[in-house]
């Protein structure tokens, strides 16, 4: 595979509940300027991943709500934005994202990202990212990548391994460690 068969989906539906009474339903916090560094979340987070995709392979996942906000904040092709038909949470969305980027290009290796994670140290979530890419293409895998929580919290799902695994590389027949 090439890098031409990578995509990213960004997720930039949510009503940003979580960050209120600053977040609201109208304007969620993905596309707030939080850090007071003039860009929102959301804004970081499609300039971070157009250091590993070309931007016509980055589409952004939303509500019909946020489409204008959408457009707003990026200079980015309408074709590029992926309104979801309603809100039945994250895996139906996904589905059907998923499903219009495989129609593009049955080929298509996709990241999938939200669209307000703030990332410390990009140069070494990049770098997880090539290798999980790298590791999916050759092996037709569906990867994951979580970090190590510091506290429970019901709202956010966990990772549960036995131990750590490495994935043989089909292609080069070096092992990769996730």
């Amino acid at each position: 595979m090439t890098i031409n068969n990578r995509y990213v989906l960004i997720m930039a539906g949510g009503v940003g509940s979580r960050f209120w009474p600053k977040s609201r339903s109208n304007y969620p916090k993905q596309f707030i300027d939080i850090l007071g560094t003039g860009q929102s979340l959301f804004q970081i987070t499609y300039a971070r991943f157009l250091k590993i995709c070309d931007p016509a392979q980055i589409y952004v996942l939303t509500d019909d709500n946020y489409v204008n906000l959408v457009l707003n904040q990026l200079s980015l092709d309408r074709d590029n934005i992926i309104v979801e038909p309603s809100r039945n949470n994250t895996a139906p969305c996904l589905a059907y994202a998923n499903a219009k980027i495989s129609k593009l290009n049955p080929e298509a290796t996709i990241v999938v990202t939200p669209s307000d994670h703030l990332i410390l140290r990009e140069d070494e979530f990049l770098s997880k990212v090539g290798v999980a890419l790298t590791c999916a293409e050759a092996n037709n895998a569906l990867i994951t990548l979580g970090i190590k929580p510091t506290r429970p919290d019901i709202g956010y799902g966990y990772i549960k391994h036995e131990n750590e695994q490495g994935v043989k590389n089909k292609e080069r027949g070096d092992e990769v460690k996730l």
